[in-house]
């Protein structure tokens, strides 16, 4: 099996559209579709897509758009003669708000929509792209290896009681079933932040600020959790951040939150005496 999430008739003969937005995340997708020896076209969002992993790529098998060009995306993957997509890394979360450039296509699509997030508006991307025949895939797929253990994964012991933990898991799922976000830091029973729409970094500076002992950061994931376009990850950049903070102790949903680079997270982490377990 290529990866488990991928569908039961997945064709490994067919090309993959890869949705590329910031951070790792899609250079690693990359590297694991080159190594399946998957054939990939790379759909690069303005000022989102690294340089270096359009460079990786041939100029005729590249196709730049902002993000709100859904007609141009659907021409590019129609042009490419693709049969999947996956969306891989981040788009920054207030475009949605602020500089959108939506053509016709976009415009139509949103008018539909009575309420406006991240699963919403990409949930009615994807139906767009099956109509063309273009099927959105897991955005877990070919990560298998970096999806969080059960246990811990750096350190042997809490500095913060059980109770604590559990208080922090539990109001990061209570904050993603609500659809607030997916995650939060709590110290010693209190709630210090929690995630919305401006991401997990900024929130954890907010907790900082606090300075309060034995902080917790939470991550988990919604209940109906849609993995074709929201994949919970933390990497190198969150544990500088929770260094910065002084935030020493992490607990994210096991088997379903994604460590990006798995290797270099636990050395970062272990540096700066953070403890991460998988719950």
């Amino acid at each position: 099996m290529i990866s488990q999430f991928l569908p039961t008739d997945f064709d490994a003969t067919a090309k993959i559209a890869i949705l590329a937005g910031k951070g790792v995340y899609p250079q690693l997708v990359v590297d694991e579709l080159v190594k399946l020896q998957i054939k990939t076209t790379l759909i690069a969002f303005e000022d989102e897509t690294s340089p270096d992993l359009i460079s990786q790529f041939s100029p005729d098998n590249v196709e730049t758009i902002n993000v709100g060009q859904l007609g141009k995306l659907l021409k590019s993957l129609k042009k490419h003669n693709v049969k999947y997509a996956i969306m891989a890394g981040q788009i920054t979360p207030k475009k949605l708000f602020k500089g959108l450039k939506l053509d016709l296509k976009a415009m139509l699509v949103m008018a539909t929509l009575k309420r406006k997030n991240a699963e919403t508006i990409f949930g009615a991307i994807a139906n767009e792209l099956a109509k063309i025949g273009v099927n959105m895939l897991d955005a877990r797929s070919f990560l298998d290896e970096s999806i969080a253990p059960k246990g811990f994964f750096t350190g042997k012991k809490w500095s913060v009681s059980n109770d604590y933990l559990q208080h922090g898991m539990t109001i990061a799922r209570e904050m993603a079933r609500l659809d607030v976000g997916q995650g939060c830091v709590v110290a010693r029973g209190s709630v210090l932040a929690v995630e919305a729409w401006e991401g997990t970094d900024q929130m954890i500076e907010r907790a900082g600020q606090f300075d309060a002992k034995d902080a917790l950061f939470a991550k988990t994931v919604k209940p109906n959790q849609d993995y074709r376009f929201d994949v919970p990850v933390i990497g190198e950049r969150t544990i500088r951040k929770l260094a910065k903070a002084n935030i020493k102790n992490v607990a994210i949903e096991a088997g379903k939150v994604i460590i990006l680079e798995k290797d270099k997270v636990r050395t970062l982490a272990e540096e700066n005496d953070i403890k991460i377990f998988g719950v």
